[in-house]
């Protein structure tokens, strides 16, 4: 019996290290993939041409991505902006503030928000946030369509909000109730509390559900290329419409891929697209590990 026990326990051990393996295969493939279809236009076209120039005429051969990844910086920032603070001021709220019966009903609402397809927020972007977006640019003087860079991040704020509120929540609820009485006790106030003692004590899981927020922000796709004006230019203000690298990704791919250098070209955005998400977590993960080495 005993030595069936530890059988199944190796053979437990060894196929968790596969599996664990194989998700990491899985991103590699991925990587390689796209390195490989991108050759081609890499070939072709210096990497400062591509992602330093502004002029996007596939048919004459110009591939400049500079506007697709200012674009996506740009409605990225201005979700993170809006997201951020609203999120973290939620998290507050029903972890430390709320009660039961609060908690209970809001936890329902945002995983509803958490599950609504993204078309269904371009659609609502479309027909509420857009003329709201118009709206607000004609009380400051500014002519737009409505479909910018504000609109799209309006409508990508509201579509990570459930991700930073459910993991920021969490993240509160398992700080130690005794740190929260031990600084009641010396007479500091509720918000001192969470001020001081809570927010530092939380403060990696934040970033790290921020970041998570921030890598679903930067890949999102269908809702934002609805509400972004998709117009290949670089953005001069929040009321000016943007063309996210995701958008041309998913506008163009399958069409007019008879030009040359065209795939090529699509497939290094998706590989651009991934490098960026991928060098956000290689950071957020050197800033956790300096403030938990800080903390300790």
């Amino acid at each position: 019996m005993f030595e069936k026990r530890i059988f199944i326990d190796k053979s437990v051990e060894k196929l968790t290290l596969v599996l664990a393996c194989a998700s990491c295969l899985i991103l590699v493939l991925i990587v390689w993939g796209l390195l490989k279809k991108s050759i081609p236009i890499l070939e072709q076209k210096s990497l400062f041409d591509l992602l330093l120039t502004s002029s996007w005429r596939p048919l004459k051969g110009h591939f400049g991505f500079l506007p697709f990844i200012m674009g996506s910086l740009y409605v990225t920032t201005v979700a993170m902006s809006i997201a951020v603070p609203l999120s973290l001021l939620t998290s507050i709220y029903l972890s430390e503030y709320a009660c039961r019966r609060i908690r209970n009903a809001a936890e329902p609402v945002i995983d509803l928000l958490a599950g609504i397809p993204s078309v269904v927020y371009g659609v609502w972007g479309v027909l509420t946030v857009v003329p709201f977006v118009k709206y607000l640019a004609g009380l400051f003087g500014v002519f737009t369509t409505g479909y910018s860079v504000l609109s799209a991040g309006i409508v990508l704020a509201i579509m990570i909000f459930p991700i930073i509120i459910h993991l920021s929540t969490e993240i509160f609820q398992s700080i130690p109730v005794e740190l929260r009485n031990a600084s009641l006790s010396l007479g500091a106030t509720k918000w001192q509390t969470v001020k001081f003692v809570v927010i530092p004590k939380a403060m990696p899981g934040i970033i790290a559900a921020v970041v998570l927020g921030l890598s679903r922000a930067f890949g999102e796709t269908m809702a934002i290329l609805m509400v972004a004006g998709n117009v290949s230019k670089i953005p001069v203000s929040i009321f000016d419409p943007a063309y996210p690298l995701p958008a041309l990704i998913a506008n163009n791919y399958g069409e007019m891929l008879s030009i040359p250098l065209y795939d090529s070209a699509l497939l290094f955005a998706a590989f651009l697209l991934l490098g960026i998400v991928l060098i956000f977590n290689i950071i957020s993960k050197i800033i956790l590990l300096r403030i938990t080495r800080n903390t300790q």
